[in-house]
Order: C-alpha cells, then sequence, then structure tokens
C-alpha cells in the first residue's frame, strides 16, 4: 500500500497539479461564498476546463473545487445569514449570532477548522473503506449489479424531496431519457422519433448541467434583486487568533468525530448529499449537548458540528465512486465522468486497473484541505467583499460557460439545443417540488442497470434468480425496506411544514 500512495503522491506532487489545485481550491470557496452559487454549478463549470489536462491533474483540480466548495458556504452564512450553499443551512444557526454579537472572526475560524479536520477525517475512512470494497464488488455478478442500483435509486427517492412519490417519478423520468438514442449494447435507435436532435442519445452531462445550472440561472432571473437578501456584516477589523481557535476545535474530539461520521455515513448514501448531512450533524450535536437551549445564540459546538458534518461528506460520497462505480450525487457523477473522458473506465476495477489514479485522489484530497484552510485563514478579511457580488454579473457569466461547457463536450449544436430543454425542465421541476437528483442520477445509472439486467438474462433467463443469489436477494429487500420506511415517514409527516421542524429563532 506505502508503494501505491508514493505512487499516487508522485502523480499529484507536481508544480503544474498544485497549481491547478490550488486555483481550484480559491474558485470553489469564492463559489459557494456567493449565494445561489451552488458547488454543483462550480464543478460543472470546472469540468470542461480539465479536458486538456492529464487524468490525475483533472480529478485532482475538481476535487479541489470539492472540497474549497464545502467551506466556502460558510462566509455568506456567517456574515449575512444566507446559506451560500444548500450545505450551510445549519452554520448560519450558531455562525450568524456569533458574528453579530461582534465574533465574526472567531465563527469564520471555527467553521474553517472544522472543515479542515472532517475533510482530514473522511479521507482517512475512504481510505480504509474503499479498497476493501472495492475487492469484494470485483466478485459481484450483473445480478448484484442490477440490484444495487434499484437499492440505490429507493433510496434516492426516498431522502430526496418532500414527497417519495415524486421522487421515484423523477427518477422513473430519468430513467425514460436514459432510454433515448442507441442502446448500450446493440447501439439499435430507440425513441429517437427520427429526429437528429435524439440521435445521438442525451449525454449525461448536458442534462446534468441544465438541470442544476440553467434551471438556476432561470430562477435567480425571476426573482431579481442583488445576490443576497441581506445586509452584509463587514466590521472595521476582525480579531481572531487562529492558532487558539484550532485548540477551541480540538478541545470538542466527540463533536469532530460524530459529526465527522455522519457526514461520511451521509455522503455515503446516494442522492443524500452535504445537506442533509449538515442539519443532521447540528441536530444530533444538539441532542447530545448538555446546553440544547444554547443552540442558535452562537454557540462553537453548532459552528464545529454542522460544518465538520458538511465538509466530511467529500471523502463518504468517494466510497461508492470508487468501490462500486455508483455516483451519490451530481458532483460525484461529474468527478466519473472526468475519468470517463479520459477514456478511464468507472467501476470496481478502477483500483485494480488503476491503482495510482485512485492513491492519487486519496493524496489529491489530503492536499485540497490543507490548501482550503491556509487559503481562507489568510484571504479572511477580503473574502468578506465577495459576498455582494452582484446577481446580474453572476447570472450572465454562468449562462456563458454553460452553453461552452454543453458545446465543447461533443462539438454538436443539439447538445445546446439539449441543455435548454433540459434546463426548462429543470425548472419547471423545480416549481412542481419535484426533486432532481433522482433525474439525474437515472440517466446515469439506467444505461448501467439496463445493460447489467441483460447480461443476467443472457447468462440464465429465470428472473429467480435475483432472489437466489444472497447479496442480490439482500439489496432487493433493502430497497423494499427503503420504500416502506419512506412510506411510514412521510404518513408521519406530511401534515408538518418543512419550516415547522426548524425553530423560528434558527430560521
Amino acid at each position: 500500500m506505502l508503494d501505491l500512495f508514493l505512487s499516487g503522491a508522485a502523480q499529484v506532487l507536481t508544480p503544474w497539479v498544485l497549481l491547478s489545485m490550488a486555483a481550484g481550491t480559491v474558485a470553489g470557496v469564492i463559489a459557494a461564498a456567493i449565494p445561489g452559487f451552488t458547488i454543483t454549478m462550480a464543478i460543472i463549470l470546472t469540468l470542461p476546463l480539465t479536458y486538456g489536462m492529464t487524468p490525475i491533474q483533472g480529478i485532482a483540480t475538481l476535487l479541489a473545487v470539492w472540497v474549497g466548495g464545502g467551506n466556502g458556504g460558510l462566509f455568506s452564512a456567517a456574515l449575512l445569514g444566507i446559506p451560500g450553499t444548500p450545505s450551510s443551512v445549519a452554520t448560519t444557526f450558531d455562525a450568524y449570532p456569533m458574528s453579530r454579537r461582534g465574533e465574526p472572526g472567531r465563527a469564520l475560524s471555527l467553521g474553517t477548522w472544522a472543515s479542515f479536520f472532517g475533510t482530514l477525517i473522511s479521507t482517512v475512512v475512504l481510505i480504509v473503506a474503499a479498497p476493501p470494497l472495492a475487492m469484494i464488488a470485483v466478485k459481484l455478478g450483473p445480478w448484484e449489479y442490477f440490484s444495487l442500483i434499484v437499492f440505490s435509486m429507493t433510496i434516492v427517492a426516498s431522502l430526496v424531496g418532500s414527497s417519495m412519490l415524486r421522487g421515484l417519478a423523477a427518477g422513473v423520468l430519468g430513467l425514460f431519457i436514459a432510454t433515448l438514442g442507441p442502446d448500450p449494447m446493440m447501439a439499435r435507435p430507440r425513441f429517437t422519433f427520427d429526429t437528429d436532435l435524439l440521435a445521438a442519445g442525451v449525454p449525461f452531462l448536458v442534462v446534468l448541467i441544465g438541470l442544476y445550472a440553467i434551471s438556476q440561472l432561470l430562477g435567480e432571473v425571476e426573482d431579481g434583486g442583488g445576490s443576497g437578501q441581506g445586509e452584509a456584516l463587514i466590521p472595521d477589523r476582525i480579531d481572531f487568533h487562529p492558532y487558539r481557535v484550532m485548540k477551541e476545535t480540538l478541545s470538542r474530539p466527540l463533536t469532530l468525530l460524530r459529526s465527522s461520521m455522519i457526514g461520511v455515513f451521509i455522503g455515503a448514501v446516494p442522492g443524500a448529499g452535504g445537506s442533509i448531512a449538515n442539519l443532521l450533524a447540528y441536530d444530533q450535536e444538539k441532542r447530545a449537548s448538555k446546553h440544547p437551549e444554547l443552540f442558535g445564540t452562537g454557540i462553537p459546538d453548532g459552528v464545529v458540528a454542522s460544518e465538520a458534518g458538511n465538509s466530511s461528506t467529500a471523502g463518504g460520497g468517494l466510497i461508492p465512486v470508487i468501490a462500486m462505480g455508483i455516483p451519490g450525487g451530481a458532483v460525484e457523477a461529474v468527478l466519473m465522468a472526468s475519468l470517463m473522458v479520459h477514456g478511464i473506465s468507472v467501476g470496481p476495477r478502477l483500483i485494480i486497473d488503476h491503482a495510482d489514479i485512485v492513491y492519487g485522489m486519496f493524496v489529491a484530497l489530503t492536499i485540497a484541505s490543507f490548501m482550503m484552510l491556509v487559503f481562507c485563514l489568510s484571504t479572511m478579511r477580503v473574502m468578506l467583499y465577495v459576498t455582494n457580488v452582484p446577481k446580474y454579473i453572476i447570472v450572465s457569466t454562468v449562462l456563458v460557460f454553460t452553453v461552452i461547457g454543453a458545446y465543447t463536450l461533443s462539438n454538436r449544436m443539439a447538445d445546446v439545443y439539449l441543455l435548454l430543454i433540459a434546463g426548462a425542465l429543470g425548472y419547471g421541476m423545480r416549481k412542481l417540488d419535484f426533486p432532481l437528483a433522482p433525474l439525474v442520477l437515472g440517466v446515469i445509472l439506467g444505461p448501467i442497470a439496463e445493460t447489467n439486467l441483460r447480461r443476467a438474462l443472457m447468462a440464465d433467463a429465470d428472473w429467480l434468480t435475483f432472489l437466489t443469489r444472497p447479496i442480490s436477494l439482500t439489496l432487493l429487500v433493502m430497497a423494499v425496506i427503503s420504500v416502506v420506511w419512506s412510506v411510514r415517514h412521510h404518513r408521519r409527516t406530511r401534515k408538518v411544514s418543512v419550516g415547522a421542524a426548524v425553530p423560528d429563532q434558527y430560521s
């Protein structure tokens, strides 16, 4: 294993890779600090820039954007009271009151150190868990893979959105979109309606960019106004002592470890993501506290828990990607795309055939966390002004880059048209409160599910084989349990509004 780490480190520790990682870290922090500009959008905009890079440089740059973005939302959350990203919602509960009472430096430093340690903890778990899981996954057959994808889709539908039925409907729509164009095994055209637009199918990256970026831009244009809704808290002077705050953060080892492990687990669950980890880590810390009444008044435990839970999803989210080739969300899908663009097949054999790339990812994740820490602590005062970028600049810039990114995938205007159609679809789904993640994962996992289903039936036409193979049966049973649990959960809470789950003082 040491040889693999040295091989991965030799690829990452080069001037050009480190330079692109540093730029990616800065871009991730700045993007996430701007309200409405999500980490997913930053990753998507960075992807076209990695086409000309080596595989390890491209994936390392995207990882740096991800790690930087995991902490960037802290700035607007602490200074504006507005979460820069959905994964910073719970951060506002205590970071903003702490800033308001005259301690913005302490709030930002606590969040930054918590993000740093949360990322390191998740990286350690990733290194320990991913290789053994990948070795097990190599032995799985098409029956197990099909059942695994069924299980993944049920989890996504149950965890994302206020309605499980809407989540399932979005997933089914994604599966249908995946059938457009040539089939994955025989390349025969399906549902093309004799149009050149659908002749080559619908690239999942076009769907990804359209659903998340274009639909978000349409929503921002509709809302109008500036980049935020509150007044930025920009004091004349910020007094903070990074090393003193580091000791304050480390003096809460149980909070760090508990929140980080929650983030790792949530990150490894397909479709969950940092927003759920952020809220769940905060909730669990409040439950475990001897003084829960202090949460929401600017208590350090709340800042540390929420940011550690949020940032630790980075390592957790890579576990299913490396071990099984299953993306847990939009960001992981883009990371997979970065490897696929360079001709690297993503799946259980990734760590066997390209061990240097995988261990290079481990090294890059660690280095990116240090880069994020140094950049955030050294530029904290300057970063305060990033939260005031006008919305019209954000919207116009992002729109140009998304169109360019979609066109450069295959140099086809058809992809630009599909991008705009996907954006309109995503905007309509947002308005109707349909979750987007199940649709995206349906588009990504659809061809994989179809290929493995057809391979399984070609090997043995008996459908009962899915139930006689122990791992396949276990996964299908877990899928049923997931649906049943979700139905019960939604029936219990369907009369309770989303806002009622959060006390007014936390809103």
